[in-house]
């Protein structure tokens, strides 16, 4: 009886999973279509910014949660007790913690507390619940440096960017119309590594340098027939 009703389960599952998919792509294309059609003015720093939810339509945000119902039947049906974490998705970082082994019915209460952590099992049966916070993390807050990498792109880097350890790259600069505009002393800062301790300082730093993005600058300098 359970067998059966585990195998109609992760049969509903996969094809929930291949609509929201198909569903998703869908929307992408038509907006970036729409983006490239209507050449639109936003700058490269906002459409960064833009969380992903906000390209969600009613219907996959309730494809969403009928798939997230899915795997809490699923995990009922299968019973038993299976390793469980939170992983922590920050605007810079990750972190994950252990939460250790749960029954089907903790788990449905976790996810019943925390609706906005999105539950998923891997291929080894484990839980993760994913939280997305909208903050550096703790590790990011002690030693999170913007600066140039090789090719000239605005990235972040934990620690000092002659260290070379790129996080993530955001957009390519135009440096000469950069040193042209902007003071010595920030351009020095910009090689050498500007420190961001929060989200705050994190977010100004992308939106003042998003005017030198080279996309950005060819819009600016381009002539004018």
């Amino acid at each position: 009886m359970v067998y059966n009703l585990l195998k109609q389960l992760k049969k509903k599952l996969r094809l929930k999973r291949k609509r929201l998919i198909f569903s998703t792509f869908l929307l992408l294309a038509g907006t970036a279509c729409y983006l490239v059609l209507y050449d639109s003015p936003i700058t490269i720093y906002r459409k960064a910014s833009v969380p992903v939810q906000s390209v969600f339509t009613p219907e996959i945000d309730n494809a969403l949660k009928e798939e997230q119902e899915h795997v809490l039947q699923l995990i009922e049906a299968e019973g038993g007790k299976r390793p469980a974490f939170i992983q922590r998705t920050y605007v810079c970082g990750e972190e994950q913690e252990e939460l250790g082994m749960k029954t089907a019915q903790e788990i449905a209460d976790i996810h019943r507390t925390h609706p906005g952590w999105a539950v998923n099992l891997d291929s080894g049966g484990a839980v993760f619940f994913t939280q997305h916070i909208d903050d550096l993390s703790p590790k990011c807050k002690q030693n999170a440096y913007f600066g140039l990498d090789e090719s000239g792109n605005l990235s972040l880097f934990d620690g000092l960017p002659a260290n070379d350890k790129v996080i993530r790259t955001f957009f390519q600069l135009n440096i000469e119309y950069l040193e042209s505009s902007l003071p010595q002393e920030t351009v020095k800062q910009l090689h050498e590594g500007i420190r961001v301790s929060d989200v705050a300082e994190f977010n100004s730093v992308l939106s003042t340098f998003s005017d030198y993005a080279i996309q950005e600058t060819e819009k600016v300098i381009s002539p004018k027939y």
